[in-house]
């Protein structure tokens, strides 16, 4: 079994007296009574990842930000701080199985930000990463099946809410399909697609629940 502690990196980097740019890393680290080696493993993998988006946003992101924030130097009217945030949600945990997701927001000016989402699913007694292939066997049938169970949900979602998915989704989800974008919880699996993939922006990041093949 795991425990969960939150770890975080964060800052408000200034250009004068301008709040120009601020990060909030949040990040998981855990502690198992399953393997402390493959703990120290997995551990490793979110400290580096969260340093090396920290080093990114404040080599890269900051001096975007700074670039455009020197155009009002009395900071008048007041500069919308870029912002770039990373959190965690784990959404199963039991045994020495832990399924999670993390969303990345990025602001940087316009009307609104992006958010992108990575998920993992590990074995604790092993180190390994699990793909969806572990829980949902994937050939050229199976991933049809799926694609269209995907499809479905969209059918009846429309019916709800008139235009929350494009139009040609159908082909979208076949084209945007990623076995890597998958979380496990309690009762099943849920399939999810980038903001963008298969519908607009006020949709956000669609989900799609479906049985576990196994």
């Amino acid at each position: 079994m795991q425990t969960i502690e939150q770890r975080t990196l964060e800052d408000t980097m200034y250009l004068g007296q301008i709040p120009v740019f601020v990060y909030q890393i949040h990040y998981p680290f855990f502690v198992t009574t399953c393997n402390e080696a493959a703990a120290r493993a997995i551990n490793e993998y979110y400290a580096q990842a969260a340093k090396k988006a920290e080093k990114h946003c404040r080599t890269v992101l900051y001096k975007q930000a700074a670039e455009n924030a020197k155009y009002i130097p009395f900071n008048s009217p007041p500069f919308n701080s870029y912002t770039f945030d990373v959190s965690y949600k784990v959404t199963f945990n039991t045994g020495c199985l832990t399924s999670l997701y993390m969303d990345t927001y990025l602001f940087m000016g316009g009307a609104h930000g992006e958010t992108t989402r990575t998920s993992d699913t590990w074995n604790f007694n092993t180190g390994m990463k699990l793909r969806l292939n572990d829980f949902y066997p994937l050939n050229f049938v199976t991933l049809h099946s799926l694609q269209k169970n995907l499809e479905k949900q969209v059918e009846e979602r429309l019916k709800i809410t008139p235009s929350s998915y494009f139009d040609n989704y159908s082909s979208l989800i076949q084209n945007t399909f990623n076995p890597n974008s998958f979380y496990l919880q309690p009762d099943g699996l849920v399939i999810y697609f980038q903001q963008y993939d298969i519908a607009p922006y006020s949709t956000g990041t669609p989900e799609f629940s479906v049985p576990s093949a196994i």
